[in-house]
Order: structure tokens, then sequence, then C-alpha cells
């Protein structure tokens, strides 16, 4: 039997894992693909920046690869899954606010009582998402990066700001909802309407508007779409 190609899907934390994995393995047939997927915001990692972030995802799939003794070869390809945490949005957007020590999202702004701090994640992450949007493959395997806008918890929940507690709970509890109903997750991603059915291109071109980045939007639909090619 051939061996198996393995997808590898990167998300930004355990909630995102629990969440998505078992949908990806759905989606890829299991006699023919492996699906592995690893947390870890890599895009707002303090010390990577547009010159090196190339190769901190490309270390994040050398590192798997080194561990199962597999080549690039062996890979089929690498979805990467970010939130937006209103990174796009204009400067003047992100509001001084003495009782908001931690950041606080909402529809209109983001909340802080770190403006400088905020404006410079946001500018560091928005050239990050930019240079991995630019590239096709990573260490020569096929690569694609998807957003979710704020993030995770605002496009399946329709909640935003929630405690970590909150989002295990909340993963879990869509997991169990669509366990059984792959058919009913894949329509709830594809056509709902904070799904960007657009091109690729297009629907990064999207995000990157207005105040977009901070509303409900995914592009995560255009995984699951028929007839997709990821």
């Amino acid at each position: 039997m051939p061996k198996k190609k393995v997808v590898f899907v990167l998300v930004e934390g355990p909630s995102d894992e629990t969440a998505l994995a078992p949908f990806f393995k759905i989606l890829y047939d299991p006699n023919k693909v492996y699906v592995y997927v690893e947390g870890g915001d890599i895009t707002s990692q303090k010390g990577v920046t547009s010159v090196n972030i190339i190769n901190e995802v490309a270390l994040r799939v050398k590192d798997y690869a080194k561990k199962h003794k597999i080549h690039n070869t062996d890979f089929e390809r690498i979805i990467h899954i970010v939130d937006t945490d209103g990174t796009f949005i204009p400067e003047d957007k992100v509001k001084f606010d003495s009782c908001c020590q931690k950041t606080h999202y909402e529809l209109e702004c983001i909340k802080t009582a770190n403006v400088n701090r905020i404006l410079l994640r946001n500018r560091n992450k928005k050239n990050n998402v930019s240079k991995l949007v630019s590239v096709n493959h990573i260490w020569k395997i096929p690569y694609k990066v998807y957003y979710m806008s704020c993030n995770l918890d605002h496009v399946l929940y329709n909640k935003l700001n929630s405690t970590d507690d909150e989002k295990e709970f909340d993963s879990l509890d869509f997991y169990e909802k669509y366990e059984n109903d792959y058919k009913g997750f894949v329509d709830f991603l594809c056509n709902s309407d904070f799904s960007v059915n657009m091109s690729y291109k297009d629907s990064w071109k999207y995000i990157e508007q207005g105040l977009n980045s901070l509303n409900r939007h995914t592009n995560v639909n255009l995984c699951f779409a028929p007839n997709s090619t990821v």
C-alpha cells in the first residue's frame, strides 16, 4: 500500500484544534492522507517578523518531519489558520481605555490600556500575514494561509473576548454539535453570513479593508467548499 501523505495544519491554540481538527480529518481520505494539527500563534510570536516568518513556519514542519523520519515530498500540503485580531484596521480605531488591562475587541474598535503595544503588534502581524499570503510553497510544500476574524470564537460561536475556559467549553460544544453531522458543519462554514465566498486572493483583499478584520468573517470555508482545491 502506498505511503500516506501528510496534511500539516497549523492553528492558533488548543481550542482551535478541538473545534476544527476532526473535520479536517474527515475532509481527506484517511486511506491516503494523515492529517496532523498543531497549535501555536506564530504570526504574533515575539521575534518573528516578515523577514523570518517563512522560516518559522518551515521549522514547525521540519521538526515534525525529523521526528517522524520523513521528507518534504511526504507532505500533501500545509494549511495555516490564523486569527486576524483586528490587525488590518485603521490605527485610529485602536482606542485607549485605562480599564482594559487586557485587549478588548469590539466590532468598531480595539480598546486597550497600552495603545502603542497594540499598534506595534498589528503592524508586525499585518506584515507577517501579508508575507505568508504572498507565498504558495514553504519547504517546497504547497502552502496557504486562511483567517478567522476577529478570531475563531467570533466566527464559530459569535463570541468576542472569551476566557480560556469559555474557549475550551465552546470548542467541545461545537465539536459535539457537528460530530456526526459533517454536512451540517460544511453548510455552516460555507453558507453563513460570515463566509467569504471569493477567490483566495480576493478573500484576503476583503479582510484587509476597513474594519473587516474586526468583524465576523472567515475564508476557511474555501478549504471545505465543494470542488475545493484547498
